[in-house]
């Protein structure tokens, strides 16, 4: 009794048979034979001593029944996290995460069940009447009825263009990005006052929406399709907008990359040139047919040809720039399917304001560019192109520098775009100044985080001198050096002799399990982490369903496809496996499962031996991807289309974090934030040390 109310914060009445685990763990202790099956009627047979009982335990660990103030307390809560909830059953975890750290007694599953369905409901409530707000009654059936119209030649409608993801990377896929941009702007998304309603919730909703079929989507109540629609909506001008600047970005950079082959082509050309005109220049000063009057003059003709320039031609830079100039074709298509975006930013931007100066030139009309001085001011490096002799090249070069300025201030984020998740003004990505000071209490319990800066920055002030120390320790062992650099350097590792002991271990280990397969080992672990628990939300009501959660895990792990795996599973369902596999894919249950087997991996006696849980690899792994996929590259060892994923692997064969990526790209981002992201819960072993394959980059 004690040992399960301390773990699980509640009493043993909603268990008709006690756990296996619970059995055996307390029958080891205590030194009695262990029994297979009990329950609770048939250990009390008294229902006065079973009260006793609980009574004890619970003074002994200090829990207190639940009060009106904590109740109201609780409630506000729920209120609070139900904003960002996508179902009644991630309040029900909330709740029991609240009561338990306050040590307060968990109730029965019906009033946890009441909470927070009377806490998701009125914040529905309110989100209804916030969409109503911003969207009319006349105007909202106006919405639904324009998003459910075909779509010229008449093949989908608008619901269903929108829904279709963005094809391979190409200039008629940037069009198309910014074409269904217009249209959720001619519809008036970005106008739509949704300020009541987080982000969080808007995706969950757009998520229906995403995995419904749009005849479903229309025999739902009115004002829940109208609320489902216009979160759909304002969260795909979003992605769009987002797709939209990095397919940009990628476009500049891939004219930025041709322009230097052509530039280092040239290059390769120009001794070539140089000793064809020094040899026509020796022909002219040694023909004797003419006077040396006409040979100098002839010859200063000659030199007069030489691209001989400044310093700014010599460097390969200035080459570049001028190649990319010369594209203006092609620089100037990529600037122009971005008119339609609404840029801010600080006036003194230099990507800011060569944007505006580009648009106000554009709408004059560019041929009428007389001078080149009515340019502004590009920088030193671009500037003896842009204020050239010639208006047209100075206005080529302009473009090629007002692409490259705005690509640079909108990846470090001093130019953003309100309609967008990634690249919007920072201030707008944090909590607001208002629903700060109002729920301020609530979101540093939610968080879980101390309420002043010094009792945060005081165990983080304490492990960094204990490195310092542990450092200093080391180096005093000679285990560390510094080195001539001002760096830390490792000592060189000492050959392992080759000991053929774990191996005679390793493979007593597998003689000894024998063949086991792979459905017993799923069901093994989810017997011990219950981690379809944390994946469905709540504990799985049929076999069915937790048959195809199984098959959900299959499908989205291995190559198969859920109607590949259905034919697997005898009587399951290719609809069944899909449902489950999109209940997977929200709100992050996956990651949280992974973190239960992982923990549940990390305390088993035998990976102790493997490592001491402080250590850590990371690598990508390239993933088949279609060659439509917008983000695909190719793969350069196989030379197929691929997606990368960057996994971390602790010591004790853990997977900890894994992060889709781009191939081809720096990896040191995700390396450190994988680290991060993992030291981030303190009851855990932190890694210290993470092995990385750099490409020939230096991490610090």
């Amino acid at each position: 009794m004690v040992l399960f109310m301390r773990v699980a914060g509640r009493t043993l009445d909603g268990f008709t048979v006690i756990p296996r685990n619970l059995l055996r763990y307390a029958a080891e202790a205590v030194g009695v034979p262990v029994v297979s099956i009990a329950s609770l009627r048939s250990i009390y047979r008294r229902r006065q001593t079973l009260s006793a009982h609980q009574r004890w335990a619970k003074e002994c660990l200090g829990l207190s029944e639940i009060t009106a103030a904590d109740e109201d307390a609780l409630t506000a809560a729920l209120k609070l996290q139900a904003q960002e909830a996508a179902h009644t059953d991630d309040l029900i975890e909330a709740a029991k995460q609240w009561l338990f750290a306050r040590c307060i007694l968990i109730p029965s599953s019906f009033r946890l069940l009441a909470w927070a369905r009377a806490a998701f409901s009125q914040v529905e409530d309110q989100i209804v009447a916030c969409v109503a707000k911003a969207v009319p009654g006349v105007r909202g059936k106006q919405l639904l009825h324009a998003v459910h119209t075909l779509r010229p030649p008449g093949n989908a409608s608008h619901l269903e263009w929108l829904k279709t993801a963005p094809k391979r990377h190409s200039p008629t896929t940037l069009a198309q990005t910014l074409e269904k941009v217009r249209y959720l702007t001619s519809l008036g998304a970005y106008e739509w006052d949704l300020s009541d309603v987080v982000l969080a919730r808007q995706q969950a909703y757009a998520r229906q929406i995403q995995a419904r079929r749009p005849v479903k989507s229309r025999e739902i109540q009115t004002r829940l399709q109208l609320v489902e629609m216009v979160c759909f909506l304002r969260v795909t001008l979003l992605e769009l907008t987002d797709m939209a600047l990095q397919q940009a970005g990628r476009r500049s950079q891939q004219l930025l990359r041709a322009a230097a082959e052509r530039a280092e082509a040239r290059r390769g050309h120009e001794p070539v040139d140089l000793l064809k005109q020094a040899l026509q220049l020796k022909g002219v000063l040694h023909d004797e047919t003419k006077d040396w009057q006409q040979r100098v003059l002839e010859a200063q003709r000659l030199l007069a040809g030489l691209d001989t320039g400044t310093d700014a031609a010599r460097s390969f830079a200035a080459r570049v720039r001028v190649a990319l100039a010369q594209d203006s074709q092609r620089v100037h298509a990529c600037l122009a399917v971005l008119e339609n975006l609404d840029f801010q930013g600080p006036a003194k931007d230099a990507g800011f304001t060569q944007w505006q100066a580009w648009r106000e030139w554009r709408q004059r009309g560019a041929e009428n560019l007389s001078s080149s001085s009515a340019l502004p001011d590009v920088g030193p490096a671009w500037n003896p192109l842009v204020h050239g002799a010639d208006p047209k090249e100075a206005w080529q070069a302009f473009e090629a520098s007002t692409m490259m300025a705005l690509r640079r201030s909108v990846r470090r984020g001093s130019v953003w775009v309100d309609h967008s998740l990634s690249f919007r003004e920072r201030d707008q990505m944090l909590i607001s100044p208002q629903q700060w000071a109002q729920h301020r209490k609530e979101y540093i319990a939610q968080l879980g985080v101390p309420e002043t800066a010094f009792e945060f920055l005081q165990p983080v002030l304490t492990t960094l001198i204990a490195g310092m120390w542990g450092v200093v320790g080391a180096c005093r062992r000679g285990r560390v050096e510094v080195g001539k650099d001002g760096m830390l350097h490792l000592s060189a590792p000492a050959a392992v002799s080759n000991d053929r002991e774990p191996v005679r271990t390793r493979d007593a280990i597998y003689r000894s399990i024998g063949s086991v397969q792979f459905p017993d080992v799923i069901l093994e672990v989810d017997a011990a982490t219950n981690f379809s628990d944390v994946l469905l939300g709540h504990r799985a009501r049929s076999q069915q369903e937790l048959l195809a959660l199984y098959g959900a895990l299959l499908a989205h792990g291995t190559e198969l496809d859920g109607q590949e795996v259905a034919l697997m599973i005898p009587g399951l369902e290719y609809a069944q496996i899909l449902a489950a596999m999109r209940a997977i894919e929200s709100n992050k249950r996956l990651r949280r499962a992974n973190e239960r087997v992982v923990q549940y991996q990390s305390g088993i006696p035998l990976a102790a031996l493997w490592g001491d849980g402080d250590k850590a690899c990371a690598d990508m792994m390239a993933l088949d991807a279609s060659r439509q996929l917008w983000n695909a590259r190719v793969d350069p060892r196989r030379r197929t289309y691929a997606a990368g994923i960057y996994t971390h692997l602790r010591d004790r064969w853990g997977s900890v974090y894994d992060q889709p990526i781009v191939l081809n790209e720096r990896q040191a981002g995700v390396a450190i934030e994988g680290v991060e992201q993992y030291n981030r819960t303190e009851d855990r072993i932190r890694l210290s040390l993470l092995a990385v394959d750099t490409h020939g980059y230096v991490i610090i």
